[in-house]
């Protein structure tokens, strides 16, 4: 025990803690007002934002605890696969039996009692283990240039994952389970052209749908057959042209801008912000970054994010010395997902790309996000543990 504890890696360890703290702490400044304007407790969202930290600090000590190869067993993966893919087949028939579940447009979320499971963030982790357990385990093919073998089964289930995830509709979850595995891929050792060409035909074809959903009228034949709904049409479009459709879809992009101008350098101060009086829906959400620059200023916003860069850079560097494969690919698939979705979060409230509705890891509100996310940094202790051990072993 004591052993297993010399080997936590503070690299991880620490901004886990402190972003984790910071969470709870900015999800009880941007939700308390909007609580009691509704005469709701204030401290409505504080306390389960931290029993959802508990509950993650607990998963991510069990999954540090277990040893390594428990988690790509067969066994392990096959029940994450199984029970992700029923989980998201479950949403599909919620939408398709009790339409009145959609929340902000989309059918996201199983209720149970006074909390919510969102698959997709479940189908997140699912994917780097199934990659890590299918390309680690079938290295061998990949060396003898036989690639079709080793991928076709991955790619099977990340086109399934993805097609479940956009009718909810949910295109920022589709979109970072695409980024997973394009990462994955490159990672496996697989010719660098093809992971090009995947990463650049994925954003391609994002950048082509933005553009054209910008032009679409709402009465056009094209905005019928594609599905769309006209809340996603007006997201799209104020995305080119936020101030001009301020009263379309482009009012949240454009109080996120005011919220940032409000908090300058050093911002008004914790619990201060003016923004999430009413003017950003559900602050503590989406928005979150947004009302921690109001408050905090540039530089709190600044800190989180140097917080969450740390995490993503250890964790490439502790896949980059691992001899394992299964171990490399883990941790390349836990930073994969931290960056995708700090930048789809982040570029979203600056405007550099269209509003998705992601969470920023471990700040935003949401149990299923910050109990996934308390899992993934578990696995990186771990591996991080297990390789500190091997290397003991070698010098010794």
């Amino acid at each position: 025990m004591k052993e297993k504890l010399r080997r936590l890696d503070p690299w991880i360890l620490i901004p886990y803690l402190l972003l984790v703290v910071i969470g709870i702490i900015m999800v009880y400044s941007a939700s308390s007002g909007e609580l009691i304007a509704s005469n709701l407790s204030p401290t409505m969202y504080l306390k389960r934002q931290a029993i959802f930290a508990v509950v993650g600090l607990v998963a991510a000590a069990v999954t540090y605890w277990f040893r390594a190869r428990f988690w790509y067993s067969k066994g392990t993966v096959m029940i994450a696969v199984i029970s992700t893919l029923g989980l998201l087949l479950l949403l599909r028939l919620i939408s398709h039996f009790n339409p009145s579940a959609a929340q902000n447009g989309a059918v996201g979320w199983i209720n149970i009692g006074p909390f919510n499971i969102q698959p997709v963030e479940i189908a997140k982790l699912t994917l780097v283990l199934y990659f890590a357990y299918i390309l680690g385990r079938r290295e061998k093919k990949l060396i003898n240039k036989r690639p079709g073998e080793v991928f076709a089964a991955p790619l099977a289930l990340t086109v399934l994952f993805v097609v479940l995830t956009m009718i909810q509709p949910d295109l920022g979850g589709a979109l970072i389970l695409s980024f997973i595995a394009v990462v994955l891929i490159g990672a496996s050792g697989v010719a660098w052209w093809f992971t090009v060409v995947g990463g650049v035909g994925i954003l391609g074809l994002f950048g082509i749908l933005v553009n054209i959903i910008g032009h679409l009228n709402k009465s056009s034949f094209l905005l019928k057959i594609s599905g769309l709904k006209l809340y996603q049409l007006d997201r799209f479009r104020s995305f080119l042209h936020p101030f001009q459709l301020e009263q379309h879809g482009g009012a949240q992009l454009v109080n996120s801008y005011y919220a940032i101008n409000n908090g300058g350098w050093f911002g008004r101060g914790l619990g201060n912000s003016i923004q999430k009086l009413g003017y950003l829906p559900e602050p503590y959400t989406d928005f979150i970054l947004s009302i921690t620059a109001e408050e905090l200023g540039i530089v709190g916003a600044t800190l989180i994010l140097i917080l969450l860069g740390i995490l993503i850079v250890r964790s490439l560097l502790i896949g980059m010395r691992s001899r394992n494969t299964y171990h490399m690919l883990v941790c390349y698939g836990v930073s994969a997902i931290l960056f995708v979705q700090t930048f789809i979060n982040v570029g979203g409230l600056l405007g550099l790309i269209p509003i998705t509705g992601v969470t920023l890891p471990f700040i935003s509100y949401g149990g299923s996000s910050i109990i996934i996310l308390s899992i993934c940094m578990g696995l990186v202790l771990n591996i991080s543990a297990t390789e500190k051990r091997k290397r003991e072993k070698r010098v010794r």
